[in-house]
C-alpha cells in the first residue's frame, strides 16, 4: 500500500511523496472494571439496555471488520485491564473467528481501583521490536471506563515505539467522581508514549452510537493522520438547523482537551 505525505512549494502546489505504509499489529486495551457493567442509555436487540462493556466489544467488532475490508494484512490481539495489564490473547491474527472467541472472553470483574498503564506499555513495547522486524507498526487501542480513577504509569519519556489511541466512556461529572481530571491523565499518557499522532475521543452521554462513530473514525492509519484537531469527520448526513446542531437532543458533559 503506498502512502503520500504532503509538502507545499513556494508556487502553492502540493507534492505528494510517495512513502510506504506499514501494516498494522494492533492491541486492544479493554478496560474490565465493574464500571463497564455500567449501563447505557442505548437499547440491545431485547429491549434491554446494553452495558458499556457491551458497547465495546460491539465497537471492537465494528472496527476489526471494516479494518481488513480496507487491508486484510493487519493484525489484532487483546489485552484487558484490571489493576495492570494482562494478556488476553497475545498471538496477533487477521482471522475473525480468532477475534469473535477472544471478544467474547472478555468479563469484567469487581471494582480495580487504580490502573496502572506501565505493564500496559512495557508489553507494547516489546511487541512493537517484533513487529518492526517484519516492517510492520505496533499501535495501541486503550477503551477505558473509570470516572473517578485516574491512571498511572512510570515511562520513559524518550521511549516511544507505538501508537496509543484512547476511547474514555465516563459518568457526568458530580462530587464522586472527576472524568476531567481522569480525561487529562490519559492525554498524558497517550502523549508521553505515542510515536506517530494518537487519537483520544470521550463520551458521558451513555450512546453505544457515539462509541462506534469515535471507533470508525480509529481506522485512520497513524503514517496517514493529520493532528486531531484538524479532525473534522464524520459529517452529519442531514442539515441541521443552527439550535439543533448545538443541542444535537444530547445532553453535553463539560469533559474538554487541554492540548
Amino acid at each position: 500500500m503506498e502512502g503520500i505525505e504532503g509538502e507545499s512549494s513556494g508556487a502553492g502546489r502540493f507534492t505528494l511523496p510517495p512513502m510506504r505504509i506499514s501494516n498494522e499489529d494492533i492491541i486492544f486495551c479493554v478496560d474490565v472494571d465493574a464500571e463497564s457493567l455500567m449501563e447505557m442509555k442505548s437499547t440491545g436487540f431485547n429491549g434491554k439496555p446494553i452495558t458499556r462493556l457491551d458497547a465495546m466489544k460491539q465497537a471492537i467488532l465494528l472496527f476489526v471488520n471494516s479494518k481488513l475490508s480496507i487491508n486484510p494484512d493487519h493484525r489484532f490481539a487483546f489485552v484487558t485491564l484490571a489493576k495492570t495489564a494482562s494478556w488476553l490473547r497475545k498471538e496477533f491474527s487477521s482471522d475473525i473467528e480468532s477475534t469473535l472467541t477472544a471478544v467474547r472472553g472478555i468479563s469484567a470483574t469487581s471494582a480495580c481501583g487504580q490502573a496502572d498503564l506501565t505493564h500496559l506499555f512495557k508489553l507494547a513495547s516489546h511487541e512493537a521490536k517484533k513487529s518492526r522486524a517484519q516492517n510492520r507498526i505496533l499501535r495501541v487501542i486503550l477503551i477505558y471506563c473509570r470516572s473517578s480513577v485516574r491512571p498511572q504509569h512510570q515511562w520513559p519519556v524518550n521511549q516511544k515505539l507505538f501508537t496509543m489511541d484512547v476511547l474514555y466512556l465516563h459518568d457526568k461529572p458530580g462530587p464522586d467522581n472527576c472524568p476531567q481530571k481522569v480525561y487529562d491523565a490519559l492525554v498524558d499518557a497517550l502523549e508521553h508514549v505515542s510515536e506517530n499522532e494518537g487519537y483520544i475521543f470521550e463520551s458521558g452521554q451513555g450512546l453505544a452510537r457515539i462509541l462506534f462513530r469515535q471507533m470508525c473514525v480509529l481506522l485512520s492509519h497513524p503514517q496517514q493522520r493529520c493532528v486531531q484537531d484538524d479532525v473534522d469527520i464524520p459529517k452529519s448526513l442531514v442539515k441541521k438547523s443552527p439550535a439543533a446542531d448545538t443541542t444535537n437532543g444530547e445532553d453535553t458533559v463539560p469533559v474538554t482537551s487541554s492540548q
